[in-house]
């Protein structure tokens, strides 16, 4: 079968019935393939063998500290939004050592851990997730401190993206200006299309690799009526967000409101569980523990994942700097949606809501946001009137 001539942003239409062909384009170019499947009631990121593995035929229901999965159109494959994991755990593991060390006549022997990185290829990323791995790749790659082995799990990483096809209750994605239709950083971007007895994937082009790739399957340049009906999805998803968060002036906002009676309210019902952190795309704070067997010959230092909301991340001689509920959770929202500009240059919250979903307190980041400003206005004109009285004194 003759492949069509491609370049980069064209859109070629991959029955689903091919899913399978994609799956072994996958494994003949060596790659490893990550993708959503069902486990535990939920919707998580594993390694798949083929289409079978997928949540065909399975939603989700998500709201503020609720997730369910549901059963859906047994035809979609890809008809849920998003679980309670992201691929960091793939660039960016909960737990890995850094160096293991022996003892001998002259003292330790120490040995650098050698990590192995497989080929990847993450299949089915949402928009807001490819956001959020841009924003690890600020940390981890484009910045003054490179993490080697984030560097090289990313290099050998593909991204075939997946446009959305619903909106979930707790996404905020088009307020943040990620979503819900892939726009850059992908090899492959898909969008399921269902059209009477017609379900096909749209696939676009984002690299060369994605062209080989797309180049191994039967497919089809696309017609317009498929471009447009695949376009249509996104518009519709635009519309469907379940939650909105308005990003005007948001930095200046929470600096001049560092004291705003809301921190205190909030806090009398956060956990400090740190589930927020733990679920995020983005967030990135890690510790380092050594440990040592009981003979002393032994050591090793291991890398794991931390929260802002521990009392011991903050920790300095003398005690934590952050002791309060409220100076934990007040630090979170502030280096998300501000601080986190002044020192990548982009927001840390890229709309997914998964903090919304899994804080059991249903603690909801854009409630808190819209209480602050909403206070902040009323504070203004309060301010204004007073100004006015006494320049008519």
């Amino acid at each position: 079968m003759s492949r069509p001539l491609m370049n980069l942003g064209d859109k070629v239409t991959i029955h689903a019935e091919r899913l399978g062909e994609l799956f072994g384009a996958l494994r003949n170019g060596g790659y490893k393939i990550i993708g959503p499947t069902v486990r535990d009631e939920a919707v998580i990121y594993d390694e798949l063998k083929s289409p079978d593995d997928l949540p065909k035929g399975w939603s989700d229901q998500t709201d503020s500290a609720q997730y369910r999965l549901r059963k859906g159109n047994e035809q979609f494959y890809f008809g849920f939004n998003l679980g309670p994991q992201s691929w960091k755990k793939f660039l960016f593991p909960p737990r890995r050592r850094l160096w293991s060390a022996e003892k001998d006549k002259l003292g330790f022997v120490v040995k650098e851990e050698k990590r192995e990185f497989d080929n990847f290829a993450f299949l089915g990323v949402r928009p807001c997730e490819i956001s959020a791995i841009k924003v690890l790749d600020r940390v981890f790659k484009d910045g003054q401190y490179r993490d080697p082995g984030y560097i090289e799990a990313r290099e050998k990483t593909l991204i075939i993206a997946l446009n959305c096809g619903q909106a979930a209750g707790t996404c905020f994605c088009a307020s943040m200006g990620t979503g819900p239709k892939a726009t850059s950083d992908f090899d492959l971007a898909l969008t399921e299309v269902l059209d009477r007895d017609r379900h096909y994937f749209v696939a676009e082009m984002g690299s060369e690799k994605g062209m080989e790739l797309a180049g191994e399957i039967a497919s089809a340049k696309s017609s317009k009526v498929e471009i447009d009906a695949a376009q249509a999805i996104s518009d519709k998803v635009a519309g469907q967000m379940g939650r909105t968060l308005d990003t005007n002036d948001i930095k200046a906002l929470l600096d001049r409101n560092f004291e705003h009676p809301r921190w205190e309210a909030v806090a009398k019902r956060c956990l400090t569980c740190s589930n927020c952190t733990m679920v995020c795309p983005t967030c990135f704070c890690a510790t380092v523990e050594d440990m040592t067997d009981l003979t002393g010959k032994s050591a090793e230092r291991w890398q794991r994942w931390d929260s802002c909301f521990t009392m011991s991340f903050s920790y300095i001689h003398g005690g934590s700097i952050r002791p309060s509920a409220k100076s934990r959770y007040r630090q979170w929202l502030t280096h998300k949606l501000a601080s986190w500009n002044t020192q990548f240059g982009v927001s840390g919250c890229v709309g997914c809501g998964r903090c919304i979903a899994w804080c059991p307190a249903a603690i909801d980041i854009t409630e808190e946001v819209r209480a602050i400003r909403d206070g902040d206005r009323a504070g203004v004109a309060i301010a204004s009137i007073k100004e006015s009285k006494y320049a008519n004194a």
